[in-house]
This record gives C-alpha cells, structure tokens and sequence, in this order.
C-alpha cells in the first residue's frame, strides 16, 4: 500500500491532497495544527519554536511510522502580505517564516529518517516569488527560500 504524508493536511490545499490520495486507497498521516478526520493518522503540530515544533513532529511520526514513507507533500502555508511600509509588515513576515520555512524544514527532517530510498519529498513554492515581490515582502522572502 502507498503511504504518503501530508504537512498541512487539514488546510485547503492539504485537504484536497488527503481526499485524493485516500480515493486512490493510499494510507495517509496530516500534519496539521488540527486533526484531519479524513486521513488514516494525524500529528497535530504543537510548540511554538521551530525546534519544539520539529521535536514534537517527529516524536509522533515515529510512533506511526511502522514502515516507511513513499512521499512526504509540504503543501502547509499561506499569505499574508505588507511592503516594508506596512503596519503588520514584521508580524506578516514572521507567520510567513512560520508557515513556509518552518515547514518545510521540519518536512526535509521527517523525510531524511522516514521515507523509503528514492520517496518523494515536495515542498511549496510560489511562481510570484520568481520575480520581485514588493508589495508583499515577507511571503516572498519565505517562499523564496522554499525554492532553495
């Protein structure tokens, strides 16, 4: 049977991605901040550093993780936009890190010790974020990264 992960597996993208896997009768875990009914396992992300975040994560994918993984899809994130003028400007940057980079660090990790030789590992970038993004700075600083 194919087992994939899903990080960000209860969010729009995530959702879609867990209901279609399960549909092709693959075994399916979200990583979420909240529990996906639908998928055959959950980790639900808790702490609020990137190391707590990636500790937890990975202490809870070894409890399930009986077997390796075929794919791990980092599809996590959202947006939230601001040039450098902005109000929100240093906390939109600071969800953006949190949300893409952190992810798809964590995602990298859990992927490193976990999926099969030759798996899957995708991470979410942004077209937008190949050209200049001025207007909203923090979302193409992180998925910038991402596409590193």
């Amino acid at each position: 049977m194919t087992r994939v992960v899903v990080y960000g597996g209860k969010g729009a993208l995530g959702s879609t991605l867990v209901n279609h896997f399960k549909s092709k009768s693959w075994w399916v875990c979200s990583i979420d901040l909240v529990e996906n009914p639908e998928a055959d396992a959950n980790v639900v992300v808790k702490g609020s550093t990137l190391e707590e975040q990636a500790a937890n994560v990975n202490t809870e994918i070894a409890k399930i993780a009986d077997d390796k993984f075929d794919a791990l899809f980092c599809v996590a994130g959202g947006w939230a936009g601001g040039d450098a003028a902005n109000k929100n400007f240093i906390k939109n940057t600071d969800l953006m890190m949190k949300q893409s980079i952190w992810t798809s660090v964590i995602s990298a990790n859990v992927a490193a010790q976990h999926l099969k030789e030759g798996g899957l590992l995708q991470l979410t970038g942004a077209e937008p974020c190949l050209a200049g993004t001025h207007f909203m700075i923090g979302y193409g600083l992180s998925k910038a990264a991402v596409h590193q």
